[in-house]
């Protein structure tokens, strides 16, 4: 049997992945069967998992992605950048996010398998936030991650949202007001008041 070249192979495995988050979008984690997989991929399901030793794995390194993309816009465009992103994508596949914060709530096993996947992210992401306090950029009364938890409520907000369906507000709204909540021109540091 001739051998496959690496190049062939990343080519499968992007067939793959594309394959599967259209599949996880038009039907949801749950109702993606490994059927429905083998159809909309266009492989049989011993190809698919030569590459993928699970479902699970599957949907776990698109998600992956997904957090890889949106940490690489952040650290490179900021949060403006990251509130674009958000609203290029499809309304379809976010609604599949949905599932996942069940499942982690739900699955403790899945939850470590994910978060596992998130660690080198949240680590660049609190060192930029880090770097963005001490240039007077973020408030710096609040440390980086109660910062990270607040974004991230504004942002998991604004991607539910999209997974509904309902019309995004416009960037320039989020973004003020994310800016008036942890911008530098708020710096809280505490005042020393005379003994």
């Amino acid at each position: 049997m001739p051998k496959i070249s690496d190049a062939r192979k990343a080519e499968r495995r992007e067939q793959i992945l594309a394959g599967a988050a259209r599949c996880f979008a038009e039907h949801g984690y749950e109702g993606a069967t490994v059927a429905k997989l083998e159809r909309e991929i266009g492989l049989s399901r011993g190809a698919i998992f030569n590459y993928f030793a699970s479902k699970e794995d599957l949907f776990l390194e698109l998600a992956a992605r997904d957090t890889k993309r949106v940490s690489e816009v952040f650290l490179d465009r900021g949060l403006e950048g990251v509130l674009h992103e958000i609203l290029e994508f499809d309304p379809s596949w976010l609604s599949v996010y949905l599932e996942l914060v069940r499942r982690a709530r739900t699955d403790p096993a899945f939850r470590t398998r994910l978060e596992s996947r998130e660690t080198e992210f949240v680590l660049a992401n609190r060192a930029r936030v880090e770097e963005a306090q001490r240039a007077g950029e973020i408030r710096d009364d609040l440390d980086p991650k109660s910062l990270g938890i607040f974004v991230n409520l504004v942002l998991h907000g604004l991607m539910v949202q999209r997974a509904t369906g309902e019309d995004p507000p416009p960037v320039g709204l989020v973004l003020g007001l994310l800016e008036d909540a942890i911008g530098g021109a708020r710096r809280r540091t505490p005042s020393r008041t005379p003994a």
